[in-house]
């Protein structure tokens, strides 16, 4: 087969599974939706894998599919770019994809919605091949909202539940603050440089380094203002402060897209936007500083309200943007190839980490309560190494695939020298420890300690930020167009026991383990020292960091091994160590601390007040508005003034003309001589 079909199999496989399922799910039936939306994915996977050998073999591509419409001198394109940073992000949507597809026949086998949600998570992973494989600003632009919108859909999926439509519309209004900014740069682009293709833009880049915007009083430059506009873009869709906000309330959404969305996919695609962008990004140091000032942000106070967080799902949520702040970091490091390397290794653990959280759920019969767990360890023993295996890779365990991306990540912060490295440094060391002590403490109330499944149940209270994925027991019913979720509050009766999950759930945990523990120690040499992203990823001479870590580099194992004298490693131990004591030896002391500093506590357990004051400003700034503008510039001006006062303006200059349509002869001939004398006053005056 040529491999420019191959190219077009990768998106438009799932976009048919998409449809398939979307039209005509209820004349397929469950069985032979999943099986065509799975098959697809799978073609879209091999599709993908035959890419990647041609790619590896030295052929690229650039080039459009089809012109969709001419504007003057600029052209509105599909097209795509398929070199080694495309095939990488293809390789990981589409493998991740179909892990998520699988996992959904067991974890959706009782909702009514079940071809519904394939449909959906088909079309999310159409609209994410078509964001990474665009080789122009507009269809990167398609794809941004394409997914923007599924996820939308994906995260209110449950839409009886008014938690899950507040937090689909929190996330969908956060974003469109992202993109707003994002559409601005994009305009910009084209205003400088005249054209929306990438070539185009990259080889001209350069000359226009220092062209500052014309804006009186200001000395902006305009470069700088391009890569800040559209790093904004990813400070929504990759979920970085401040807004970052809309990320843990999507857990309302049920489990797979979690994985889907929230580890491998949309919350990427800001950190590939950048390093795609970057020989834009080389030319401004002030666009770097802020890119990494923002994910180091990020990184260490994100990773503070995990601590906290009783919810297993939204333990690993706040790890995901702690997570994505690392990226982030590494991005405004210059360390693209880093950046890229540890959001390939974080979507195989973070999906395994979610799928595991699902798979408890299932077993622990739809409560997610870690104060409802423990001991789960010997009724869940494929869940269990699965999970244990996913939170070693979290915490940087050497030898696992996390571990080398992120030590890379501290390496290159350390080894920076732009403005804010420092507070970079400081924050990604720092939430060495965080992560581990929060991944281990969920880990231990889970799977080790008294069993407290059957006792009396905590519950998180029901609000669009907390309880959020109670399964339900959902059946079809008569009514076809009735999908309902029972979102109660189930848990273990006294008695029972959690239970293993079915082969289509575990199965995925197994294969997605298996790259969690060897995917880091086989590609670290050649995509970050071998030239894998030569061609696709530009870095300035000035900017020294990949070349100093390469200089560093011995090799995977004495990496390993140099570790072991490293603070990183010590703290991950220190971390591990402190979660131990505290929750299984020790559990008063975790109150204690708890009690002495309940302002800290307070603090954290409202998200810093972000979400508060985004309602009080925002959302009730917005009210406050509306209102004025409906009471004033509605009912006063419009209503008062132009349709009511004009009426009556109209009422009153027609009573009092109504009183000359006298009848009378003589009334008309007078006035006949008063307009002809003051015509003629006029005439002779003027």
């Amino acid at each position: 087969m040529d491999i420019q079909t191959y190219y077009l199999l990768v998106p438009l496989a799932p976009l048919f599974g998409a449809l398939a399922a979307g039209l005509f799910g209820k004349l397929l039936g469950r069985n032979m939706t999943h099986r065509i939306t799975i098959a697809m994915v799978g073609v879209s996977l091999f599709s993908a894998i035959q890419i990647f050998q041609d790619v590896m073999a030295g052929h690229t591509f650039n080039g459009p599919v089809y012109t969709w419409l001419t504007s003057g001198d600029t052209s509105f394109h599909v097209g795509f770019l398929i070199d080694r940073l495309t095939v990488t992000m293809m390789l990981v949507v589409t493998s991740v994809s179909l892990m998520v597809h699988i996992y959904t026949i067991g974890y959706m086998s009782e909702d009514a919605g079940y071809q519904r949600f394939f449909s959906y998570i088909s079309l999310f992973t159409f609209s994410m091949l078509m964001l990474v494989m665009s080789n122009n600003f507009m269809q990167l632009f398609f794809g941004w909202e394409a997914v923007g919108l599924v996820s939308y859909l994906l995260i209110g999926f449950w839409y009886t539940r008014p938690t899950a439509i507040y937090a689909n519309l929190k996330a969908f209004l956060v974003n469109r603050v992202g993109d707003f900014g994002f559409l601005l740069g994009i305009g910009l682009v084209l205003m400088v440089f005249g054209t929306l293709d990438y070539a185009a833009v990259f080889a001209n880049v350069a000359a226009h380094a220092d062209d500052m915007a014309p804006i009186a009083g200001m000395s902006v430059n305009l470069l700088t203002a391009i890569c800040i506009l559209l790093f904004v873009g990813a400070m929504g869709k990759s979920a970085q402060f401040p807004l970052h906000v809309w990320l843990p309330d999507s857990m309302e959404g049920p489990t797979p897209i979690s994985a889907l969305i929230h580890a491998a996919t949309m919350v990427t695609a800001g950190i590939f936007m950048v390093a795609r962008m970057s020989p834009m990004f080389e030319l401004s140091d002030t666009a770097l500083s802020f890119v990494m000032i923002i994910g180091a942000i990020t990184a260490l106070f994100m990773g503070f309200l995990g601590i906290i967080q009783n919810d297993i799902k939204r333990v690993i949520a706040y790890s995901t943007l702690s997570q994505l702040g690392y990226m982030t970091v590494a991005l405004g490091a210059s360390a693209y190839p880093v950046a890229i390397f540890h959001l390939m290794t974080h979507a195989f653990f973070k999906a395994l980490l979610f799928l595991g959280a699902g798979s408890v759920i299932i077993g622990m019969h739809h409560d997610q309560d870690i104060r409802n767990m423990g001991g789960v360890r010997k009724y869940m023993p494929i869940t269990w190494i699965t999970s244990l295996i996913g939170s070693l890779a979290l915490i940087g365990t050497p030898f696992f695939s996390g571990f080398y991306s992120k030590d890379s990540i501290i390496e290159a912060v350390g080894m920076s020298h732009l403005a804010g490295s420092g507070f970079a440094y400081f924050a990604v060391v720092a939430g060495v420890f965080v992560t581990a002590f929060y991944s281990f403490r969920m880990y231990f109330l889970v799977f080790h300690g008294e069993e407290r499944f059957g006792k009396a149940h905590h519950h998180e209270p029901v609000n669009a930020a907390k309880n959020a994925d109670a399964h339900h027991d959902a059946h079809d019913g008569d009514h076809d167009d009735e999908e309902v979720s029972h979102d109660h509050h189930h848990g273990l009766a006294p008695g029972q026991k959690p239970h293993e999950t079915p082969w289509v759930v575990w199965l995925p945990l197994v294969l997605l383990a298996i790259p969690s523990v060897i995917i880091g120690y086989i590609a670290i040499e050649p995509m970050l020292f071998g030239g894998y992203f030569k061609d696709a990823i530009y870095i300035g001479e000035n900017h020294e960091v990949m070349h100093e870590l390469h200089e560093e580099f011995h090799g995977a194992f004495a990496m390993a091994l140099h570790s072991l004298t490293s603070l990183p490693l010590w703290l991950a131990i220190a971390g591990v160590a402190s979660s131990a004591y505290f929750y299984l030896k020790r559990p008063d002391i975790p109150a204690a601390i708890q009690k002495r500093f309940q302002w800290i506590y307070t603090l954290l357990d409202n998200k810093y007040y972000f979400d508060r004051f985004n309602d009080w400003f925002y959302a009730g700034g917005a009210r406050g508005l509306s209102s004025f503008l409906g009471k004033f510039a509605d009912k006063f001006l419009i209503d008062g003034l132009m349709v009511n006062g004009t009426a009556g303006l109209v009422g009153k200059v027609s009573g009092v003309v109504r009183k000359l349509q006298s009848g009378y002869i003589y009334h008309y001939a007078f006035t006949m001589i008063v307009g002809v004398f003051i015509l003629l006053t006029i005439r002779n005056w003027f």
